[in-house]
């Protein structure tokens, strides 16, 4: 008789207990998930194979901004894959904006002539503020009171000596659409340009010779066929 109310009483603590059981269990398999998802991503891979250069335009997001970029135009070969990506190097041919040839490799005899291409960098532009806001927020205390009027409409102010940005112009066209920042000639120095637009929370930022600013039409015309090539949202 004894036996048999230990055996209920038994069974009555384990009906107790049952509904604690289930939880459990499903923490337990929650647990187990988890852990393999996150051995999962970090356990190393091997990379993808190489896509190839004459491939369709790749999909590329950089701080949640879409770009399409052809393969042969992505200059490092760790960046020629679609997806995500902290930061995108790329080369045009000027003016046809076409990827350069891969087959032609540049030389110390034949080297790269910099007055045909055009270089772009995408980036997050999360640590900067955009080119318009630098204009009014940052860069009046380092410019001139000097500012000269091009011919071709262009108006260029210089920045002062002892100035983060000395040696540089700013240049920028009667309607502050186009805004450039351009080192000034000088021995060894042909003189260059960064032309900077936010695309979505992405830094697009284009690289050229300064002296591509003399046909500042063709210029602007270019540089706009360039962002609706690259850019694949509303800009």
């Amino acid at each position: 008789m004894t036996q048999i109310a230990y055996a209920g009483a038994n069974r009555r603590r384990r009906k107790r207990q049952s509904p604690l059981l289930l939880p459990l269990l499903v923490l337990a398999a929650v647990a187990h998930g988890a852990a393999f998802f996150v051995g999962y991503v970090l356990w190393p891979r091997w990379p993808g194979l190489p896509v190839a250069l004459d491939a369709p335009t790749l999909p590329i997001i950089v701080a949640g901004a879409h770009f399409n970029v052809e393969p042969a135009a992505v200059r490092r070969p760790v960046q020629r894959q679609p997806g995500v990506h902290e930061r995108v190097d790329l080369s045009y041919l000027w003016p046809s904006l076409r990827p350069p040839d891969p087959a032609l490799k540049p030389t110390p005899d034949n080297p790269i002539n910099p007055n045909e291409r055009l270089f772009v960098t995408i980036a997050s532009g999360e640590t900067t503020f955009p080119m318009q806001e630098r204009v009014q927020t940052i860069y009046p205390r380092y410019l001139s009171g000097d500012a000269t009027q091009l011919d071709n409409g262009l108006i260029v102010r210089p920045f002062r000596e002892d100035t983060p940005y000395e040696g540089e112009d700013l240049i920028a066209s009667d309607d502050m659409r186009f805004l450039a920042r351009c080192s000034r000639k000088d021995i060894g120095n042909a003189g260059a340009c960064l032309y900077e637009r936010r695309v979505g929370e992405a830094d697009v930022t284009v690289r050229f010779p300064r002296d591509w600013l003399t046909n500042a039409p063709t210029l602007r015309a270019g540089l706009e066929r360039l962002f609706d090539k690259i850019v694949s949202e509303p800009r």
